[in-house]
């Protein structure tokens, strides 16, 4: 399973909405500028997420996009199925040997367990924990 565009800049949409934390709106264009992705593109990700009730639109000069619940109600996996639909690296079939078959289940099983064991407050409280920075190099 590869995750698009569509999977990863939804994220980036929750996230942000999940770190402003506040009842007051953050539109898609703060968004869009803080991230430097298309604002455009974003709109059409957004409305799925609206759908799934996700998140809420608050219209109006001050408006935005909101949670529509705490952002340790919701997780990665949820986002995830929404834009990119169904988890599964491959389509397993019934006819597969045995032990491919045993495989793809465990990969798909890991796969689902971390996505639906991350929430959105896990993914915004995230401050690069034991990553080291990369290199710098001057010349």
């Amino acid at each position: 399973m590869k995750i698009s565009t569509k999977g990863r800049y939804g994220l980036t949409i929750m996230i942000a909405l999940a770190k402003k934390n506040t009842d007051s709106p953050t539109p898609l264009k703060v968004i869009a500028q803080e991230n430097d992705l298309s604002e455009h593109y974003l709109e059409q990700l957004v409305a799925p997420l609206r759908n799934a009730r996700l998140v809420k639109s608050i219209r109006g000069a001050y408006g935005g996009y909101i949670l529509a619940k705490p952002s340790n109600e919701i997780t990665a996996g949820d986002i995830i199925r929404v834009l990119e639909g169904p988890i599964s690296p491959v389509e397993v079939m019934d006819d597969e040997e045995p032990a491919k078959r045993k495989l793809w289940l465990r990969i798909r099983d890991a796969v689902k367990d971390v996505l639906d064991n991350t929430t959105l407050e896990d993914l915004a409280n995230d401050t690069n924990d034991g990553e080291q920075e990369p290199y710098m190099f001057y010349i």
